[in-house]
């Protein structure tokens, strides 16, 4: 029930922030207009996720404002409305429960693949690294209830992609957290738009599958900075 208070709440305090700020970055890379779009994280250790209210506009958006649900999307924390793809977004966790962020967006590029009803190929090596497959396309459906929850779900069974474009709608990306979920996005709409300005000047060239293979277990679990071990030798 909307206000009602839970044990777990304070677990949410700092996601509320970290959820709040990241959606700034959506603003940042262009990838949603007006009030449209949203971040969620996954509260750790508990069945709650934190999502933005519906209809905010994004320069409103505190770390007050944000809304704590189960995972049956229903309202644990918070005096407004959750965003109207609450549904969806719980239906990924109940079933996905490794991950721990959902990001959805209707970035220019993206959707225009998406209303197409295209998956984005694979043929850049930036796409290998963070994709390793194709931009997927899901189904069609209806905003309202699990249905676009369902057709995520379903279409990144098995994939590696974190991205998924939904048919006529937009992107939804996955994360571990909600941070690696806007990483996504961000990419996600970088990729499409370089692959359609290639696309204009020709067809672009495949990458070979087990080049994009290696490209992603090098990106994956080589890029970066090492994680830092205690001294004994052992992770933190």
């Amino acid at each position: 029930m909307s206000g009602s208070r839970s044990p777990a709440l304070p677990a949410a305090a700092s996601l509320k922030q970290e959820v709040s700020e990241l959606h700034q970055e959506l603003v940042r890379y262009n990838l949603v207009v007006w009030t449209a779009g949203n971040v969620s994280g996954r509260v750790p250790g508990h069945d709650l996720f934190v999502i933005k209210p519906s209809g905010v506009a994004y320069d409103q958006l505190t770390p007050d404002v944000m809304i704590v649900c189960d995972l049956d999307g229903e309202v644990v924390e918070g005096g407004l409305s959750p965003s109207s793809d609450t549904a969806a977004h719980a239906y990924v966790y109940r079933h996905m429960p490794d991950v721990g962020g959902v990001v959805h967006t209707h970035s220019t590029y993206a959707c225009a693949w998406a209303a197409r009803g295209e998956p984005v190929p694979c043929v850049l090596t930036a796409m290998a690294d963070e994709f390793g497959d194709e931009i997927p396309v899901g189904p069609f459906a209806l905003i309202g209830d699990d249905s676009i929850g369902q057709g995520i779900v379903t279409t990144l069974a098995g994939h590696r992609s974190p991205a998924v474009l939904m048919q006529n709608h937009g992107v939804f990306t996955i994360g571990k957290d909600a941070r690696a979920a806007v990483k996504a996005a961000v990419m996600c709409e970088d990729v499409a738009r370089s692959v359609h300005i290639s696309r204009q000047l020709g067809e672009p060239l495949p990458i070979d599958p087990g080049d994009v293979d290696r490209l992603h277990a090098r990106y994956q679990n080589v890029y970066g900075q090492p994680v830092p071990t205690t001294d004994r030798g052992e992770r933190p």
